[in-house]
């Protein structure tokens, strides 16, 4: 490795002489003022994202003391078991959504564009869109402590609890309010995808990607396919409450274990997709303080890819003691040991390379080998509870708690400070004290492993968890004493770190670029750093090209590779292929918006208003909603340039304008509906479960929605997806009048569709409230119905760009995306027309 500290420490008064950078830095500007909320920067959108992140991370902390406090001596009084429940609740609620989750999406917004070498993300304002949402719906959640209507049902909502014996919007807040905060957290997904596959700097093949990119993508991909269980879930549980649909009503039919599939499908892969991004941060952190590139760079690769794989066959471990067969069980369990592997192999490499490396002491490093060593803790602690004969005896008890936390903290929070060691002059060219640093990790680690280690005890000797007190008799007392004293202890850690990352540091010098003497592309930015991200998109041939390639920053900074200008005062960085990265599209990305802001208070006015009845409000914030997205689609994207192509440097000129697999809308809308169809297939697991369960399901006794009328809903969705195909080819050929009576039929075909769909309902009297046979059904037919109805929408929308020539045979993304989504449809449509229709014949009934 070379050192390059001289070349890193290249003056940046370059771009105040340079006009081209000039016009660069005036196109990526920053708005001031009270326009600042307007911003879509990823540098921005990151920052905002990270600092809420960490409020809810102080409020979950502050409601984690709390409940300390009440357990701390037994027979406590100091809160009532309603306000316990409430806190309990909102601690694990607020920990898991809108902590663990959003603040390594948040990181990885910040972050990912610089490591990437790219300007920003291929949405940047589908980012900021995710980060309001985030703060709304975590607000509304947060806030209905303070008025006494929390949800009270535990961050997992276990019916029948919390459907048949829970009263108030508290449980309504929790599925609407989180289900609102998901979707912030699957347009993170989406653009991180995107952007990790599609937006790489030229050179940087699969093979070259950063660590910290290659977790992200796996963590990605896992929200897509883990969070719409989830939604699926809250859905159902919320048209239970709402209109006495009994999904989980075991005596019309339901059943509660439908609620605990779904949520722990969700679940279990969300340690994952917590731990992950933490041992991304690691793996940047590692090889600098070694001075030495990763050993076993592919193994990692490979045990991350692994690892996200297996965790979505884990979920039956939470459920050993619901009663499961003994195959099942027996299975579950292996898979649930079978992922330590995948684990093993990662903290082995980093192992390695600390001992291959020559190792420089640091606050950061700390952190890093107290996540390593508590996380080991947790891991060997899950190996435990893995084993069935265990988990019946401690399932219900304290020791899991101590699990979960040893996992979930030691394998996040401590690298998460890790990181902000590593990257807070990265973000605010200043740095944290290393001195105090060694304070609060004393406070931290030694606060953590009192609190946390004494409820293994407390749990062996007999005590329950999910209880706000507990008898004198049971003898664990003295293990709650030691365990609140704990908590304050890393809460005083906590609350140093927080006023250290918070204190004024004006009079603190700036850091000297790259600080860390780090090696990938993130640390080639300037000190104070510049709103364009990277002064010139570089050609990269290493996994660490700061040591590897020589002069690497000064031709950065010399503007020497692609895109050093703005010429046209717009904002523009590249797409390459997916796997060898080669350039193909210059992308302009659209720049600061309120829209953002809007679509996000009346979106979130929809789930708000209709958590407390208030349809008409919600209904009228639905169309303020629509009416804000179709304008920011309609200004913001698929915009025809003013000439096809531009000259991007090194004597390359790409398309500004493409569409079809080339185009990061047609990824998105690909990836968006691939997290679509996993909702729809977990309702449809809810259909075939009920069947598993039950002797007669389909229910003879019950009217189902017959033969006919499914399968000619499919018969009018095929049509419809047909004619699509040819409104597309019609497009394509510029045959403006085939294009729009193809896509005037396909209308009348998806409506046709819609009304076959529940006209099957509706001639069979099928009665939702009275048996989950009907109720699954509508629930699927409703399903089905609502994406005919988008699909019209898009048809319309085309239609009316094509008529205001926003749309032509040419410029045609808007098209063609929507033909992608209907390719989904159609099997939408498939599986329920055969579902709904063929099933109950084939199986006698």
């Amino acid at each position: 490795m070379n050192d390059r500290s001289e070349e890193q420490s290249t003056s940046d008064t370059q771009s105040s002489n340079d006009p081209a950078a000039r016009r660069l830095l005036r196109a990526w500007k920053t708005p001031t003022g009270w326009r600042y909320w307007s911003a879509v920067n990823n540098s921005e959108v990151g920052l905002w994202y990270t600092l809420t992140a960490f409020a809810f991370f102080l409020f979950g902390g502050l409601l984690a003391l709390v409940m300390r406090i009440q357990l701390a001596v037994p027979e406590n009084d100091f809160i009532s078991a309603d306000t316990y429940n409430q806190v309990f609740t909102l601690h694990g609620s607020v920990m898991m959504f809108l902590f663990a989750v959003p603040i390594l999406e948040a990181i990885s917004i910040m972050l990912l564009p610089e490591m990437m070498g790219a300007r920003d993300l291929p949405f940047p304002r589908l980012s900021a869109f995710g980060f309001w949402c985030f703060v709304i719906g975590g607000v509304f959640v947060c806030g209905s402590i303070f008025v006494d209507a929390a949800p009270r049902g535990g961050w997992f909502m276990y019916p029948p609890m919390t459907t048949q014996y829970q009263d108030g919007v508290g449980v309504d807040i929790w599925l609407l309010g989180l289900s609102f905060i998901e979707i912030a957290s699957i347009a993170a997904a989406v653009e991180l995808i995107v952007g990790v596959l599609k937006c790489r700097p030229p050179g940087m093949r699969l093979n070259l990607i950063p660590l910290y990119a290659w977790y992200i993508l796996v963590v990605a991909v896992m929200i897509l396919f883990a969070f719409p269980p989830l939604i699926a879930g809250d859905v159902l549980m919320e048209l239970e409450r709402a209109l006495d649909w009994p999904f989980f009503d075991a005596s019309r039919g339901g059943d509660p274990l439908l609620w605990q599939h779904l949520f722990w499908i969700f679940g279990h892969p969300e340690v994952y997709i917590v731990f992950l991004p933490s041992i991304a941060l690691i793996a940047m952190i590692v090889p600098t303080f070694s001075r030495t590139p990763m050993v076993g760079y592919s193994w990692v690769v490979l045990a991350a890819v692994g690892t996200g794989f297996l965790s979505f066959g884990l979920w039956v471990h939470h459920m050993f003691t619901t009663g499961l067969p003994g195959i099942t069980i027996g299975i579950f369990s292996a898979a649930s040991q079978a992922v330590a592997i995948p684990t093993g192999v990662q903290l082995f490499c980093f192992i390695a390379t600390l001992l291959v490396g020559r190792v420089v002491r640091s606050v950061s490093l700390l952190f890093v080998l107290a996540g390593l060593a508590t996380f080991i803790i947790g891991g060997l602690t899950g190996v435990m509870v893995a084993v069935a004969p265990f988990d019946y005896q401690a399932h219900d008890t304290y020791f899991v708690v101590g699990h979960l936390h040893y996992v979930l903290i030691g394998g996040t929070i401590f690298p998460i400070v890790a990181g902000f060691y590593y990257y807070y002059p990265f973000v605010t060219g200043k740095q944290l004290s290393e001195r105090l640093g060694y304070w609060i990790f004393g406070l931290m680690f030694i606060g953590f492993n009192v609190n946390f280690f004494p409820m293994h005890l407390a749990g062996l000797q007999g005590m329950a968890r999910r209880i706000y007190t507990y008898s004198p008799m049971l003898n664990v007392s003295w293990l709650n004493m030691i365990s609140t004293i704990g908590a304050f202890v890393l809460a005083s850690g906590i609350l140093v770190f927080l006023i250290d990352v918070l204190r004024p540091k004006g009079k603190q010098p700036l850091v000297k670029r790259n600080v860390w003497n780090a090696g990938t592309l993130e640390w080639s930015g300037q000190v104070p750093d510049r709103p364009w991200g990277i002064r010139s998109i570089p050609v990269i041939e290493s996994r660490y090209p700061l040591w590897d390639q020589d002069d690497f920053i000064a031709k950065v900074d010399a503007g020497q590779f692609y895109l050093p200008d703005a010429a046209e005062g717009l904002r523009e960085t590249l797409v390459t292929t997916t796997v060898d990265a080669r350039p193909i599209q210059c992308l302009r990305v659209p720049g600061p918006t309120f829209l953002t802001l809007w679509a996000a208070i009346f979106t979130g006015g929809v789930f708000i208003f209709g958590t407390f009845h208030w349809y008409v409000a919600a209904g009228l914030s639905g169309v303020l909603a629509f009416a804000t997205i179709i304008t920011w689609l309609w200004t913001g994207t698929a915009i025809i340039p003013e000439k096809d192509q531009k000259e991007i440097g090194l004597g390359v000129t790409l398309p500004i304008y493409v569409s079809g697999p080339n185009a990061v809308g047609w990824w998105a809308m690909f990836i968006t509906m691939m997290g679509d169809m996993t909702a729809f297939v977990s309702l449809i697991f809810g259909y075939y479960f009920y069947w598993t369960i039950h002797e007669d399901f389909p229910p003879k006794d019950i009217a189902g929605p017959g033969t006919f009328w499914p399968l000619a809903s499919l018969a009018a969705g095929v049509a419809a997806w047909g004619l699509t195909v040819v409104t597309k080819k019609r497009n394509s050929a510029n045959d403006a009048r085939g294009f729009y009576a193809a896509s005037i039929a396909s209308l009348v075909c998806a409506a046709v569709g819609i009304v076959a769909l529940w006209m099957g309902i509706w001639q069979h009297d099928m009665d939702p409230t009275e048996h989950v046979y009907p109720a699954i059904v509508c629930a699927i037919a409703l399903w089905t119905g609502l994406h005919l109805l988008v699909g019209s929408v898009m048809h319309l929308y085309c239609i009316a760009r094509r008529l205001a020539g926003r749309m032509t045979n040419r410029f045609d993304a808007d098209i063609v995306n929507v033909t992608l989504y209907w390719h989904f449809a159609v099997i939408t449509i498939a599986v329920t027309a055969l579902t709904l229709g063929l099933f109950p014949v084939a199986v006698g009934r």
